[in-house]
């Protein structure tokens, strides 16, 4: 009985060690975990994210060159009827002029609209990851 118990936890070990090196090399492994920007305030996610390729409906963004302290942005949390549990839908937001916080999904699409960013929606990077108010 034991052993059995050992190799459980020892099977475990080696799953989760194995899933996490893999999200590590994965292309969202460093979009800001830990805090998010959420309306111009921050939520905080509550566990290891996962991937989800090509699988996401909440809107995240990850800037790519963006200002000292930015974090990504979720466009949707707990209490929006349209959050999905963190199912998070990935689009890369790039900079075209000198780069500025931004803290929110309507920021981002201001931002957008006036041209000062690029947005490119990455399905592949899609993740995981819920998020507490």
């Amino acid at each position: 009985m034991k052993r059995l118990i050992a190799g459980s936890i020892l099977g475990g070990a080696l799953l989760v060690g194995t899933a996490l090196s893999a999200y590590a090399d994965s292309p969202n492994a460093a979009v800001g975990f830990g805090t998010l920007f959420y309306k111009g305030g921050t939520v905080r996610t509550v566990v290891v994210p996962s991937a989800l390729p090509n699988s996401g409906m909440d809107p995240f963004y990850k800037v790519t060159n963006g200002a000292a302290g930015q974090l990504g942005i979720a466009g949707v949390a707990p209490g929006s009827a349209d959050y999905h549990g963190g199912a998070w839908a990935v689009s890369f937001v790039s900079f075209n002029v000198a780069p500025y916080l931004l803290t929110s999904a309507q920021a981002v699409q201001t931002a957008a609209a006036a041209g000062d960013v690029t947005l490119t929606r990455v399905p592949g990077a899609d993740f995981r990851c819920p998020v507490q108010p």
